[in-house]
């Protein structure tokens, strides 16, 4: 079972978005972790672009938080952890997600965290920065703010620790640490974050406070940004990361099974308000092809078919099954060091397909 995202290419061309999708293809077929929304195919047809992606059938964690799901300390203390291995991995591949909100972070059905939604990552190099304003603006880091306004040096990794403090800030205690909106102007929140200090639960453990207030610092120089800084907390000294990374630590919230964790009105408007619902596409695109076919004229409109037909060229097709076996049989036929019989090829094979089977 998986779950498919589709995008509309003309939509994707008329919005500018056709960069952001072939990013995050791009991203999303180089890297695959335990605690990701991992990409799994990548296809196309003459309207749209298709990416399934792992099934995470908990919901995510705004939805509960608008359900009023009163979220413990231990299970935010759990999200904290996944997250950390999560960001921990994207860093050790250059790579910036730029979007860590709860509205991102998936649940499986066990409880656990997934961070999903690359649409705005960005890959910077050894010394390189990022400078765009890009990120959900109460999550954002003071530093973007401050880049984009001053041109300042630019921003690395750790925006996306200070938007984990934010996330986690949320999850426990139901509102954010700073009172941003959308509408904020960029100058108004420079002068926030140099003149509000953060109100913290009175009832919270110290030395939770005291990892929050390292990920909440503005400075990023001070802030927590790697595992090996989260690892020093004394809050999380008790943590057996390896048992976290193999999901052995039992989640403090597991969604009901019994229910679907999301709002099934965004599928009834696809299927009603959608002008082109994926359910009939298969009628559609017959019915166009046919029409294309008795038309000895050009497209009505000359540079929207150059667009489609340079997406249709620049595509990435992507079959991780067919990567990870061929992953697997690169490593069995270029190692010289050791000779390997037809049984131990066979077991690997056996082995890499197994593995497939479960994530599925």
């Amino acid at each position: 079972m998986y779950a498919m995202k589709y995008m509309n290419k003309q939509q994707c061309i008329e919005r500018d978005e056709v960069r952001n999708v072939f990013r995050e293809l791009e991203i999303l077929q180089e890297i695959e972790h335990v605690f990701l929304v991992n990409l799994w195919y990548s296809f196309q047809d003459e309207e749209d672009m298709f990416m399934v992606v792992d099934l995470l059938l908990g919901g995510d964690l705004r939805y509960h938080l608008q359900q009023s799901v009163q979220f413990s300390e231990d299970a935010v203390k759990l999200y904290l952890c996944e997250m950390t291995l999560a960001l921990d991995y994207l860093r050790g591949q250059h790579i910036i997600h730029r979007d860590v909100k709860p509205d991102n972070i998936l649940l499986d059905e066990q409880g656990h965290a997934h961070l999903t939604d690359f649409n705005i990552a960005t890959i910077i190099k050894d010394g390189e920065r990022a400078t765009a304003l890009a990120g959900t603006k109460p999550y954002m880091a003071p530093e973007i703010f401050q880049s984009f306004v001053s041109g300042g040096t630019g921003y690395a990794f750790d925006v996306d620790w200070w938007s984990l403090g934010v996330t986690a800030f949320e999850v426990l205690r139901g509102w954010r640490p700073y009172d941003i909106h959308a509408s904020n102007s960029v100058e108004s929140l420079i002068q926030l974050f140099s003149t509000v200090s953060v109100q913290y639960n009175s009832a919270w453990p110290k030395d939770l406070v005291s990892l929050l207030r390292k990920l909440l610092t503005v400075n990023p120089e001070h802030r927590f940004s790697g595992l090996s800084d989260m690892q020093t907390s004394p809050y999380l000294a008790d943590v057996n990361w390896d048992a976290v990374y193999e999901k052995k630590m039992e989640a403090g919230f597991v969604p009901n099974k019994g229910r679907l964790h999301c709002d099934p009105t965004f599928e009834l408007e696809e299927m009603i308000l959608e002008s082109r619902p994926l359910h009939k596409k298969k009628k559609r695109l017959a019915k166009n092809r046919s029409r294309d076919n008795s038309k000895d004229s050009q497209s009505e409109n000359d540079y929207l078919h150059e667009c489609l037909e340079v997406v249709q060229q620049e595509f990435m097709i992507f079959n991780r099954e067919k990567f990870s076996y061929q992953h697997v049989t690169d490593n069995i036929y270029t190692d010289t060091d050791t000779e390997k019989s037809a049984d131990d090829i066979s077991q690997l094979i056996y082995q890499s397909g197994r593995i497939l089977t479960n994530s599925c």
